[in-house]
């Protein structure tokens, strides 16, 4: 069904390079738009259109029917008519529509596997669809994006829940990951009443989830190991770093939904935490999910480095507000996602020079 992946990751992708050029506008780089709504967009595009299409994709691959991607084809339309200029309302509704079935597949999901890490990731995808909804019915983008934060941080924990399985945690180590999730709906709720307060509540769970992932991940194990092992293990504890400043900056600048000290704990979530996420799964989904092999090769340090260096200029120039800083390290986040594809396609391109098999 390889036919069906290869489109909806091309548009995911599309979504990307989009996002990524409204943001380096956002951030005062003076670029042309083919559209004028592109900086207005990059958050959707980023999270809905390219992530949600993504992992939506990675979600119909696990269950193995022609049907189930209906969701992320939803989504990846509406990023299409977002960037295309269309309608906004229509763009938002696919958005709306294709994270509700993408929702649904955990139906059948937790049919086959009706595990506490599985239902972590359901919620975590009910909180995309429900910040979707609230984007189309007219909420501010810095109250839905609180939403938008915990569909990935539940996604990602989830995931890591599963494979902590490997270490046999007893049900006392994982209680307190829970109650940290359950204060991140807590700043949810508490966001539509008091939203900066809601933002500090949203930032000591990031915190917690930080904590708790630095201690107990089975990366804290696999770092000690070479080749691929390692690199995944670095992605990941250095994300769950990012991930910790992200909590903190929110903690510290709750009361903002604007400008470079709202930017900084932003993009220390999306960019620090998820994109090594996204860095460090790379060579163990992509197989699965492009039907490809993929050759891990020790220049993938290059940008997962690259990240990090520029996000910390990033950072920086946002809490010292030096537009320079902030530009160039906006400019070099970009790049690293680029050589990122660049290498992820060169690896692809040699594993099937390599005549690996085919998933």
């Amino acid at each position: 069904m390889r036919r069906e992946r290869m489109p909806l990751l091309m548009l995911s992708i599309a979504a990307l390079l989009v996002a990524m050029w409204a943001g380096l506008m956002r951030i005062g780089w003076r670029l042309d738009a083919l559209q004028p709504s592109w900086p207005l967009l990059h958050g959707p595009l980023m999270v809905s259109a390219f992530l949600g299409t993504l992992i939506g994709v990675e979600r119909a691959v696990a269950l193995g029917q022609r049907w189930v991607y209906i969701g992320p084809l939803l989504t990846a339309l509406g990023g299409v008519v977002l960037f295309a200029g269309g309608v906004l309302y229509v763009g938002q509704f696919l958005l709306f529509i294709g994270s509700v079935l993408i929702v649904y597949l955990f139906r059948h999901i937790l049919q086959r596997q009706s595990l506490l890490a599985v239902w972590v990731m359901a919620l975590g995808s009910g909180l995309w669809a429900l910040g979707n909804g609230l984007w189309l019915m007219g909420y501010p983008l810095s109250l839905v994006t609180l939403w938008w934060i915990g569909y990935l941080a539940f996604t990602i924990v989830g995931e890591r829940i599963e494979l902590a399985r490997i270490l046999a945690l007893q049900s006392r180590i994982l209680r307190p990951l829970y109650g940290v999730l359950a204060l991140y709906i807590l700043g949810l709720a508490v966001a539509f009443v008091d939203f900066a307060w809601g933002v500090r509540v949203v930032g000591g769970s990031l915190v917690g989830m930080s904590l708790w992932l630095s201690r107990y991940d089975i990366a804290r194990r696999t770092v000690k190991q070479a080749g691929l092992p390692r690199f995944v293990a670095y992605s990941l504890l250095t994300g769950y770093v990012w991930m910790g400043v992200a909590g903190v900056l929110a903690l510290v600048f709750g009361n903002v939904v604007a400008g470079p000290h709202y930017d900084a704990w932003l993009h220390a979530f999306f960019l620090g935490f998820v994109f090594s996420m996204i860095f460090g799964h790379a060579p163990i989904i992509f197989p699965s999910v492009l039907g490809l092999p993929v050759t891990f090769h020790p220049a993938f340090y290059l940008h997962l480095g690259l990240l990090h260096v520029s996000l910390a200029l990033r950072v920086v120039g946002d809490l010292l507000t030096n537009t320079g800083m902030r530009r160039w390290g906006g400019m070099l986040n970009v790049i690293a996602i680029l050589l990122f594809l660049g290498l992820t396609a060169t690896a692809v391109i040699r594993g099937k020079l390599s005549g690996s098999p085919e998933v």
